[in-house]
């Protein structure tokens, strides 16, 4: 006799997990039943669902996604080889375009030397001179958030640390930056795991839909792309600590994520919408705390040193001087209209003053927007709805979308909309702009692909990605369509909001007219 899985009771070996303890995906999904086949097809109707004593939705999620990371190494690891140069000089081959010919960039590569990780300082003390004695001659510093600053410092010193040893003959030897993208690509590896693990907790019965996720064409392509997965892990323990009803614990995941990168953060006000909704301001303001508290802390031991301010100080200085990244709607229509942009002949080291501020004002219109549908849905929506939402109009509107900027969606898109097959046709579409991305950067005269080919595709992925959110807002509205609520859940992610009654809501104009 063993324990049932349902009610802790003493059972047979019949016993199971029935669709209200976990859904499955090969008999309410289409995609999983079809992927099924191979393996003998969808579960049978007396299954024993739950029992076996090793692989579990998590165990199976968490392989599916080693298996996808270590797809994503091998499409990187064409920019990591070497080649003798003469004299048995090593150097990191990448002659005749290879990063954009065989599609491998990545920025940890280059940043290793960009950023001065290899002359062994502290990154926001370190600085250097670029294009010295020209016009645009500027100084500089690590140009990113402080924890993911000091994650690539981090690294740098272990590569290092490592390159020592292997001369010993401890170990094997490499270039440092081959070594340093290798270290980094585990800590990358390991943090997109976290994200897998904290996903499936917080999708309580629906635990495959994490294994979906695991095997997105997205990670494949952008795991090692740059240190998105450094947020998305912090963003997803941040929604798990708040569905287990963490608050202060959510607040310090999330602030430590904006410390990482900015996204997280932007989560604090679905949960502020759907707090008020709810009359849980009080949990709402432990978690935003918590959040400031922990972010602070973190920027404030670079912040204060005299020494160190100038370098904290650069991430947000080249945010404002950014122009319109080429993924971006704005150069979509600079390109296809002929339109000279918001700041024409903007001298250099002036910020873009009407790209930003139409950007920021188009982004905080979409959030009010998104504020109104929480406060009028005729059912208190999911956090996961709101969250997405906001994430992806902060894409859309955004002046910079950088192709792994799209890895923030993959948690949040399936615990707010788990359709698998329309969650896979956005993501092939947005894994599929890497390509021209890739062709348009090598240039005509290296016979890359017009820019009118790239621009295309970004517009389709674009559109797929307003898509998603016209379907998540019908949901909202339409609660019976929602999948997540169709045996009966509120929301498994809403913690103290879970099942709690409204407490404030913003009335139509017009009352609907009874059937």
């Amino acid at each position: 006799m063993s324990e049932s899985p349902v009610s802790g009771e003493r059972a047979g070996d019949t016993a199971s997990l029935g669709p209200r303890e976990r859904v499955l995906p090969t008999i309410s999904e289409p995609l999983a039943a079809a992927a099924s086949a191979p393996v003998g097809g969808p579960v049978g109707e007396h299954a024993a669902v739950g029992r076996h004593w090793f692989w579990t939705p998590l165990r199976v999620a968490l392989l599916f996604g080693v298996f996808a990371l270590a797809l994503a190494w091998f499409g990187k690891a064409a920019c990591v080889q070497q080649f003798d140069a003469g004299n048995g000089k090593l150097e990191l081959d990448w002659r005749s375009g290879r990063p954009y010919v065989a599609m491998c960039y990545s920025d940890v590569v280059p940043l290793y030397s960009a950023e001065r990780l290899d002359r062994g300082g502290f990154p926001y003390k370190t600085s250097w001179v670029e294009n010295k004695g020209k016009p645009n001659e500027t100084v500089r510093y690590m140009e990113y958030p402080v924890l993911t600053g000091l994650f690539q410092w981090a690294n740098a010193k272990m590569a290092q640390g490592w390159v020592q040893l292997a001369d010993q003959g401890w170990l094997p030897t490499g270039l440092p930056v081959v070594v340093y993208f290798d270290i980094t690509a585990f800590w990358l590896a390991l943090a997109w795991l976290i994200t897998l693990w904290a996903t499936l907790l917080t999708a309580r019965r629906r635990p495959w839909d994490a294994a979906f996720i695991a095997l997105s064409p997205l990670v494949m392509v952008h795991a090692f792309t740059n240190f998105d997965t450094l947020a998305t892990a912090f963003a997803a323990l941040g929604l798990l600590a708040w569905a287990r009803k963490k608050p202060v614990l959510a607040g310090i995941m999330l602030g430590l994520g904006g410390a990482a990168k900015l996204y997280p953060l932007f989560l604090l006000g679905p949960l502020l919408v759907l707090c008020l909704r709810g009359g849980k301001l009080r949990e709402w303001a432990w978690t935003t705390g918590a959040a400031a508290v922990s972010w602070l802390a973190v920027n404030a031991a670079i912040y204060l040193p005299e020494d160190t301010r100038a370098g904290w100080s650069q991430f947000f200085t080249l945010n404002s001087l950014r122009g319109a990244d080429p993924d971006s709607l704005y150069n979509v229509l600079e390109k296809f209209t002929g339109w000279e942009g918001f700041d024409p002949g903007l001298p250099f080291g002036e910020s873009p003053f009407w790209l930003n501020t139409v950007s920021a004002v188009l982004f905080v219109v979409c959030c009010a927007g998104v504020a109104v549908i929480g406060l009028r849905a005729p059912v208190k929506p999911r956090v996961a709805q709101l969250s997405f939402l906001v994430v992806a109009f902060f894409l859309l509107t955004n002046k910079v979308w950088s192709p792994q900027y799209s890895l923030w969606l993959v948690p949040l898109a399936v615990l707010a909309v788990p359709r698998w097959r329309v969650l896979l046709a956005w993501m092939v579409v947005d894994a599929l702009v890497w390509a021209p991305r890739m062709f348009y950067f090598m240039g005509d005269s290296k016979k890359g692909l017009p820019e009118e080919w790239f621009l295309g595709v970004v517009v389709v992925r674009d559109l797929a990605v307003l898509a998603l959110c016209a379907l998540v807002i019908y949901e909202v509205y339409h609660p019976a369509r929602d999948l997540v609520r169709a045996l009966g859940d509120d929301d498994p992610a809403g913690g103290v909001l879970d099942g709690a009654p409204d407490r404030f809501v913003l009335k139509p104009r017009r009352e609907p007219v009874p059937a």
